[in-house]
């Protein structure tokens, strides 16, 4: 059994806080800037995305780096979740816009603010540790992709073989919490 290092569990709580504070901040004036309002539910998507970006290397960046890595995925949701709408991409609480997105960028950002006392060798691009890292996240990010892509796709068409996967036209209509669950959970 390993012992836990409390400094380090400080940090990363440190770390995480700050990532989605700096997401909701962000988020909220990107909003208001975009569409002259501000939209709570892009606020807290905000907040998830900070937290969805800091995951990977909210135990080896600074703050100061936790904060802007926040910041820039609550920038980056507020334009992937037009950008799925406008595809007509089914996505009504924005899941793909902070989770695939703003997990790639966090991925990402890892090769871009690793420091070394903190990764434990490799630093990142902006201390000094050039492309080498940082090409390692990126190549790391495409293979995980590529095999959760074709995995997920194979699996999916499975399941849409044996099981399906559309509610009826009907049931869709009235809403899944009404036909499935028997309330609303959105009240009109």
């Amino acid at each position: 059994m390993g012992t836990s290092d409390p400094g380090l569990i400080a940090h990363i709580a440190v770390t995480t806080n700050l990532a989605a504070a700096a997401g909701v901040v962000t988020s909220s004036i990107t909003t208001r800037l975009l569409f002259g309002k501000p939209d709570l539910s892009m606020s807290v998507n905000g907040a998830l995305a900070g937290l969805v970006a800091i995951t990977a290397p909210c135990a080896f960046v600074i703050p100061a780096a936790s904060v802007l890595i926040g910041a820039i995925a609550g920038v980056i949701v507020c334009f992937a979740v037009p950008f799925f709408d406008k595809r007509k991409i089914d996505d009504p609480v924005g899941a793909l816009s902070v989770h695939l997105v703003c997990g790639i960028f966090g991925t990402i950002a890892l090769g871009l603010f690793g420091v070394p006392a903190l990764t434990g060798g490799p630093a990142g691009l902006f201390y000094g540790g050039g492309t080498d890292f940082l090409m390692k996240q990126v190549v790391g990010t495409i293979a995980v992709g590529v095999f959760t892509f074709t995995l997920s796709l194979i699996l999916w068409k499975v399941v849409k073989a044996f099981i399906g996967v559309r509610v009826d036209p009907e049931d869709e209509h009235i809403g899944l919490d009404l036909a499935e669950h028997g309330m609303e959970a959105y009240q009109k």
